[in-house]
């Protein structure tokens, strides 16, 4: 792939085709900034796009909201965390597929809080049974409640975001610290090809006010949204996340922004977005060069099945990704734990993507080479045709010398019989409940939980003002 053909075609798609720009704001930015207006499009010179690129940091330090850095979003660096707003779960308790709830939103975000290998948290649920309106906002607080960790949101409008952005800067303390120290990334998308809608790009220039980070990742997925070549679907992709960009650097210079894009397939069997796809993986690797060359941290994906059970192409499609996302050297990386193409999260499959995520980590650190791995007075000590078992540089070293699966068996036949002949499922499903049974959170401070009620308070007022 030639890096810089796809750059080029990507300023041509802005500055010859251009973008339907609905928000009056960003219409307004982009032709005071000297873009230009024709035949309903907006169309933007290079210069803005190497100006934004220019000013876009190259580095987005992210926290947990207990105000500890843990997830600095650079080039070179990968970090996994689940997808977001399934309308379907599979519940633990009875393996039965059903629409999910605000309780799941929170559970799974406490069993992601606990998996060492997921790094941030997303809602994984759309809430049933919450007024339609609200749903965002009882994911983002389903997250807060259910982990530490950083949280890569999403919003339905301004209005959500104000009540976001109030809650987190009482969990925060105040706004000043919330911005040196932010502990949520917006994710917003334009609608491919080259639909700027009002609700976007609102959140968008929202962050930008506030200087929290925001990620614009377009979906212009092969044969749907996007140009049926993954070569044609990146360079549109390219060309409107490059625009959100810009739009971020006009509304405040310097502004956080994690590049990126989803380029998945639309299979032309099935009329599905696949998951399961190698073009998304592909894709992902090539977007990675890009990023490098625009030095910009970079969106991804993995960790993902069009399955509908955790069976064997589960694991198929979650290790290829995976492992792909590690070997581009993704920056962030998400829908861990999705399954039936995106519309189904699945606990037990965190918990198997957590295994591939580990098992994979110990394999790309290498051998490390040194007088104490070379164990040459080991090997002295040792019998010919003896062992190693009971010597002392085995017994110093065991415990990190060797990978330790947690839910993958390794035990001889007659063992694993008396154990029960659990299949990896079984094993999984019992290792998501223990983890719940056993994993607390920090609470949220006293006085967010105070504004969290006060938020939804005043929504739910509105709510009947309005239905009256």
């Amino acid at each position: 792939m030639c890096i810089r053909d796809s750059h080029y075609a990507s300023l041509d798609i802005l500055s010859k085709i251009g973008i339907v720009m609905k928000d009056p704001r960003g219409r307004q930015l982009l032709l005071d900034a000297g873009a230009i207006e024709s035949d309903g499009r907006i169309k933007i010179p290079p210069n803005l796009i190497y100006d934004a690129l220019a000013s876009a940091p190259e580095r987005i330090p992210m926290y947990n909201r207990l105000g500890e850095p843990t997830m600095p979003l650079e080039l070179g660096r990968v970090f996994f965390g689940p997808g977001s707003d399934t309308p379907f779960t599979i519940d633990v308790e009875t393996g039965q597929r059903r629409k999910a709830t605000a309780a799941d939103v929170e559970t799974i975000a406490r069993l992601c809080d606990a998996l060492d290998s997921l790094d941030f948290i997303m809602s994984m649920g759309v809430p049933s049974d919450v007024p339609p309106d609200d749903v965002f906002i009882h994911g983002f607080i389903g997250m807060m409640r259910g982990s530490v960790k950083p949280v890569v949101y999403t919003a339905n409008n301004r209005r959500d975001m104000e009540d976001i952005y109030r809650i987190a800067v009482a969990i925060a303390g105040d706004k000043d610290t919330l911005r040196e120290k932010p502990f949520l990334l917006l994710y917003a998308e334009p609608i491919s090809p080259l639909l700027f809608a009002p609700e976007a790009v609102e959140k968008l220039l929202f962050c930008a006010e506030k200087g929290l980070p925001s990620s614009f990742p377009p979906s212009p997925n092969t044969g749907g949204g996007g140009p049926i070549t993954v070569a044609g679907a990146l360079a549109l992709g390219n060309a409107e996340c490059l625009a959100g960009l810009t739009l971020t650097q006009l509304a405040r210079k310097g502004v956080p922004f994690l590049y990126g894009m989803n380029v998945a397939a639309l299979d032309m069997k099935t009329a599905v977005i696949s998951y399961g796809a190698p073009e998304w993986s592909l894709a992902m690797a090539a977007e990675v060069a890009l990023a490098e060359f625009y030095n910009l941290p970079v969106w991804g994906f993995g960790g993902a099945t069009d399955s509908k059970v955790i069976d064997a192409q589960a694991g198929l499609e979650a290790a290829f990704s995976i492992y792909t996302a590690f070997l581009s050297r993704c920056t962030l990386v998400h829908d861990v734990g999705y399954i039936e193409s995106g519309l189904t999260s699945s606990m037990e499959m965190l918990v198997m993507a957590d295994e591939i995520i580990r098992m994979t980590r110990f394999l790309l650190a290498g051998v490390e080479v040194s007088d104490e791995t070379l164990a040459l007075d080991a090997i002295a000590r040792a019998d010919p045709g003896g062992g190693f078992l009971a010597d002392d540089h085995t017994l110093k070293h065991w415990r990190t010398a060797q990978w330790f699966p947690s839910v993958l068996d390794r035990r001889q036949y007659n063992d694993w019989v008396s154990l029960g002949s659990k299949d990896l499922y079984t094993r999984l499903n019992e290792r998501v409940r223990a983890i719940l049974s056993e994993h607390q959170v920090s609470p949220l401070p006293a006085e967010a939980e105070e504004v969290i009620a006060d938020v939804l308070a005043e929504r739910a007022r509105r709510r009947m003002e309005y239905t009256a």
